[in-house]
């Protein structure tokens, strides 16, 4: 969901059955900034895109309450260790740390 280092992080929603990929620039990695940016790009989406999303466990993830408040979108969370649950996501994210620096 979240790719980045310490200076700069992109967010990344990968909807399962099309494969079609958002890239979301995220000012911080706390959980308001990314929580705000997310919904901020959700709502320019189709609503037959987005139904629900899988999120990973990471503490910038922790505002998902106002994210589905916000967008009606439900969000699931993968099971620790498990990150083929997420396994679109995961994908996406190892092409984009082959193209971006």
């Amino acid at each position: 969901m979240l790719y980045g280092n310490a200076t700069s992080q992109i967010a990344t929603l990968v909807e399962r059955q099309s494969r079609f990929v958002m890239l979301v620039i995220v000012a911080s990695k706390n959980s308001e900034a990314v929580v705000d940016a997310l919904i901020r790009h959700a709502s320019k989406l189709p609503r037959e895109l987005y139904k629900s999303l899988t999120w990973d466990r990471g503490s910038e993830m922790a505002d998902h309450n106002r994210f589905t408040v916000a967008t009606d979108i439900e969000v699931y969370f993968c099971d620790p260790q498990h990150p083929w649950q997420r396994g679109s996501n995961e994908n996406t994210n190892g092409l984009l740390e082959a193209i971006l620096p």
